[in-house]
């Protein structure tokens, strides 16, 4: 089906994925973010600002602990391990999980995400990609 006049004024032309990127990292209110195979922060947007109260010159540059609860970092350590050895999750790609998180304030929020490897040269995983979303009264509510 070819493209309308619109779609290309839109910017989502076939094979030009500039405003569908725009889109997605910059304004979806969901947080996104790409880490390193380290798992030093390196790209943050907008919704990820929201959700967790840091700014992106905060956020990029440091570590993923700013947003795990220090309890469940071990946990998460050893997971982000097996994903830049294997580029896969124990977890079903297809199902989100719902965890714990935490905020510039210490507080600890719900969210709901999912990730994906983010391919390296030579076949090795550089870094992970995730979309994550605030979930606390979700979470709430399937408590009661």
């Amino acid at each position: 089906m070819p493209f309308r006049d619109a779609d290309k004024a839109a910017g989502i032309a076939e094979g030009d994925p500039t405003g569908l990127a725009d889109a997605v990292f910059h304004d979806i209110p969901d947080a996104v973010i790409c880490a390193d195979c380290e798992g030093f922060i390196r790209f943050w947007n907008a919704g990820a600002e929201r959700i967790f109260g840091l700014s992106r010159d905060e956020a990029v540059g440091q570590s993923l602990e700013i947003i795990i609860p220090e309890r469940l970092r071990q946990r998460h350590w050893d997971a982000y391990r097996r994903m830049m050895e294997t580029g896969r999750s124990r977890h079903p790609s297809n199902e989100p999980l719902l965890v714990p998180a935490q905020t510039k304030s210490g507080q600890t929020i719900s969210i709901q995400f999912t990730v994906a490897p983010l391919p390296g040269p030579y076949g090795v995983v550089a870094g992970i990609v995730a979309v994550l979303r605030y979930a606390t009264a979700t979470f709430q509510e399937l408590r009661m």
